[in-house]
């Protein structure tokens, strides 16, 4: 059986993927895994033993290289030995603690952590375990702030799954099963989306004003219930889309102008992914509060809402029992793994190496456009990039069938991708902050390679 070496590696495919055994995993996994989790094919998926650096390891002993930072969070890479090594020593002394009534220590210095490296003026925060939880934070704390029930959110948007997010979020597919249970008035505005602008803002010469505009119009039309705005920097799972300039500085006047809250969600932007430690420095704009996650710890279930302590004033003081807490609020191993990753991320300059390494991915996923039939857009900030397939270019007609084709033929030769978008047909690179310019090199060509034969 092949092991992960602490090196770099190159993919190896021993056994055509999925393997016998990633296939028998997979029967099981239907027995027994609620069968709307997981998606399980003849050809799909394979099952991970072992992942180090920017290096995956399946089942069967073949080594790929991974382009999704598994969602995003490996930000310093697989098994990181500095990550690891602080959740082994803190695993000795306290793997538990009592956090809301008699709390870890560790706690008040990743608070403290928090704080410096977060946007100016932001210095509260409140944790949780995953970016649901966050967000969930964020529309309650405004909701105290504001005094008002309502959110302004955008298409494309996601923000996560549960009750409170889901309301929030955008498609249908997510939505419709349990629209009767949304409690949340929302109002939701078209995300100026420069490649596909939505039918409101098609034909607009200024994207971002015209967007801003509609954004106006709508939170005056309800100003008696709108309270905040939800947005993302860059969607994510909206299939990478950047907003023109200025439309996130325009968003923040137009919160300033009404007394909202602006509730920024970069659970997926933050921490380096897009050249700055966070998306919306980019355009200098500090949000009221702000929801991180996948990245934090950089492996276990970590998230934080931070705002700036005059909006969460809003909270009551605890009288002992907290009306916004959870069991593993502020959990030891996860205040020590998301230190540690902190640290690493900071002293390797993995936020300078991701803008510096990601304008170069752009460049060379950019001149593909010249020769490869199909590639409607390809658009990117630091190492997050998005390849948009479409089946023609005038249209401009989502092909998620290409974007699949390419997936698994692209896992067969070694590399692990994703597909994004409300159509499923914008490939996804996330990799981590570390992976080598070899790495990068080759999944370049090998993506090359499988957009042409596919």
């Amino acid at each position: 059986m092949n092991r992960l070496t602490a090196g770099d590696s190159l993919p190896r495919i021993s056994v055509m993927p999925p393997g016998p055994e990633s296939r028998r995993l997979a029967a099981a996994l239907r027995r027994y895994e609620s069968p709307n989790v997981t998606y399980v094919a003849d050809d799909f998926p394979v099952f991970w033993r072992e992942a180090r650096g920017a290096n995956v390891l399946d089942v069967d002993g073949n080594i790929y290289i991974d382009l999704t930072a598994g969602f995003g969070v490996a930000a310093a890479g697989h098994a990181s030995a500095q990550v690891a090594e602080a959740i082994r020593n803190q695993l000795e002394r306290l793997p538990h603690g009592l956090g809301d009534v008699h709390p870890p220590e560790i706690k008040v210095r990743l608070l403290e952590r928090l704080a410096q490296i977060a946007p100016d003026g932001l210095t509260q925060s409140i944790l949780a375990s995953s970016g649901a939880e966050a967000v969930e934070a964020a529309l309650k704390t405004a909701r105290l702030a504001s005094g008002l029930p309502g959110v302004l959110c955008f298409t494309g948007a996601y923000h996560g799954l549960t009750y409170g997010t889901l309301a929030v979020s955008d498609g249908d597919a997510f939505r419709t099963p349990f629209r009767d249970q949304l409690g949340i008035p929302v109002v939701r505005a078209p995300f100026p989306d420069p490649y596909r602008p939505p039918a409101e803002l098609d034909g607009q010469s200024d994207l971002a004003r015209a967007a801003l505009d509609l954004v106006a119009e709508r939170l005056d039309a309800g100003r008696d219930c709108i309270g905040a705005v939800i947005v993302e920097p860059i969607l994510g799972r909206g299939g990478v889309v950047i907003p023109p300039a200025g439309f996130l500085f325009g968003l923040r006047q137009e919160c300033d102008r009404r007394s909202l809250i602006l509730i920024l969600d970069e659970i997926y932007t933050g921490f380096g992914r897009t050249g700055r430690w966070f998306a919306c420095d980019h355009e200098g704009v500090v949000p009221d509060l702000l929801c991180l996650g996948k990245a934090l710890s950089g492996s276990l279930p970590f998230s934080a809402c931070i705002g700036r302590p005059e909006i969460m004033a809003a909270w009551p003081p605890s009288a002992g029992a907290a009306i916004h807490t959870s069991t593993f609020l502020g959990h030891p191993l996860a205040c020590a793994a998301a230190l540690a990753h902190l640290d690493e991320i900071d002293q390797r300059g993995l936020v300078a190496r991701s803008a510096a390494l990601g304008e170069q991915l752009l460049q060379r996923l950019q001149a593909l456009q010249g020769h490869v039939p199909g590639i409607g857009h390809v658009r990117g900030r630091g190492l997050l990039a998005g390849i948009e397939l479409v089946r023609d270019p005038n249209t401009r007609t989502p092909d998620r069938e290409r974007a699949q084709h390419v997936i698994l033929a692209a896992l067969r030769r070694g590399l692990i991708v994703l597909a994004d978008g409300p159509h499923a047909s914008v490939l996804t690179l996330t990799p981590p902050l570390t992976i080598s310019e070899e790495q990068l090199d080759f999944a370049s060509r090998t993506l090359e390679d499988c957009l042409l034969a596919a």
